[in-house]
């Protein structure tokens, strides 16, 4: 029996676990269950027949990066390793997050976590983004062990936390401290379908906290409305958007992007305003997403000179303006043509009768860690679904078998030549 074959015939095996892991609800924030999770994560990769480890992540971490509230939330990731004979030193990375997001709204089964299967879908948070990605990749896994099928590559897995925030404690722990050595690697999102993600676009976020001072509404004169020249500096940043739109990045499926500014995303005021009393304080952000032919150093730098000499063209008495970093993540892109992209892109076509599409999210997820970090080729794909962080989140079974014939074969053929 092939791999294939084996995920055919183990269809009940796969809404199993999916089912099984839905009903765990590792909602992030605050990251409910993740012990739980990540033992079954462990023990369905050693049934896979991988080496695993399940590394806790440090409290002085967990209390760098989160907030008090949450410091009695462990976190854990799960490593998972297959040496192959006769592989040589090329080794494969699959990644897959296991924490979802909040729940709200009325669901069409009653509960979130239900795992409901109805007419060829499954039911629940995270079905779609993104167990039912990790399911088909053990029943990939566990499709090699039963039919003796050796690896083309060694393997490495990682199951990882906090996605769904901004992964410094899951991917970006891995990367940095999980000892994991791929020459390359396949997030399982970022592509499904025909379509295989080959990267994405990066993000800045700022906060900008303008002070000025208060006095009386009936004497404003007296104070420095921050308001005023909060806005102002909104104003001046359409010009500094309008430039950027000069810049260009075209898709490998030949779309052409162009860096974006969102600001005002989260504002705010002070804590003493009141309607008769001349605002002291203005808060607001700025989400600069970056292109893969850019650099998320260089859109920062630009974007502080441009907030710096906005400043100074305030009118007198200027506010003093402050220019906090809230987070950062990088921009990504794997040519189409290396053979790393050649090969998933064979067993895509194969699964699905036609030729692929290669594209570039406007979004963000795990994959940069892998390229900009660790310098390895990566690439996107996964099962998909509909109602991602929305109610009714599903994933279709077929989907999730297709994905797991596409991992099993592209663990089993040969590849290209590899550089």
């Amino acid at each position: 029996m092939t791999p294939a074959a084996y995920v055919d015939t183990h269809a009940d095996d796969l809404v199993d676990l999916l089912r099984r892991l839905v009903r765990l609800p590792t909602v992030n924030p605050p990251g409910d269950h993740y012990d739980a999770i990540t033992r079954l994560l462990a023990a369905e990769l050693q049934i896979a027949g991988l080496a695993v480890r399940r590394p806790r992540v440090p409290t002085a971490l967990i209390r760098r990066h989160l907030p008090p509230e949450h410091w009695q939330h462990p976190r854990w990731n799960v490593l998972g390793r297959l040496s192959t004979p006769g592989a040589g030193k090329k080794t494969v990375h699959f990644n897959a997050h296991y924490d979802v997001v909040p729940v709200s709204g009325n669901w069409r089964h009653g509960s979130p976590f239900s795992g409901v299967v109805e007419d060829g879908w499954i039911y629940g948070r995270g079905t779609s983004d993104m167990k039912g990605a990790i399911a088909s990749l053990l029943l990939a896994l566990r499709a090699l062990r039963a039919t003796r099928t050796q690896p083309a590559l060694n393997v490495e897995v990682s199951f990882t936390a906090d996605e769904e925030t901004d992964s410094a404690l899951g991917a970006g722990w891995v990367v940095e401290h999980g000892g994991i050595r791929p020459d390359y690697a396949l997030v399982l999102e970022g592509g499904e379908g025909r379509k295989i993600g080959c990267g994405h676009n990066g993000v800045v976020w700022l906060e900008i906290t303008v002070q000025g001072r208060a006095a009386h509404g009936s004497t404003p004169d007296k104070g420095i409305n921050a308001l005023e020249h909060a806005a102002r500096l909104v104003l001046a940043l359409g010009d500094h958007a309008r430039t950027l739109a000069s810049r260009t990045f075209t898709a490998p499926d030949g779309t052409i992007r162009r860096p974006t500014l969102n600001v005002g995303g989260v504002f705010s005021g002070g804590t003493g305003d009141k309607i008769n009393t001349v605002p002291a304080l203005a808060r607001f952000s700025i989400d600069r997403r970056v292109l893969p032919n850019e650099t998320v150093a260089a859109a920062e730098r630009e974007l502080r000179a441009f907030l710096a000499t906005a400043t100074r063209a305030l009118p007198a008495p200027r506010p003093r303006i402050e220019v906090r970093k809230v987070s950062e993540n990088h921009p990504c892109f794997a040519p189409p043509d290396h053979p790393f992209a050649i090969a998933l892109a064979s067993h895509v076509a194969h699964e699905r009768r036609c030729q692929p599409a290669f594209s570039c999210s406007t979004g963000f997820n795990d994959m940069h860690f892998f390229w900009h970090h660790l310098g390895v080729p990566t690439l996107g794909y996964g099962p998909g679904g509909d109602n991602y962080h929305a109610v009714d989140e599903r994933a279709a079974i077929r989907e999730l078998l297709a994905s797991a014939r596409i991992y099993a074969g592209l663990l089993t053929s040969p590849w290209p030549a590899l550089p």
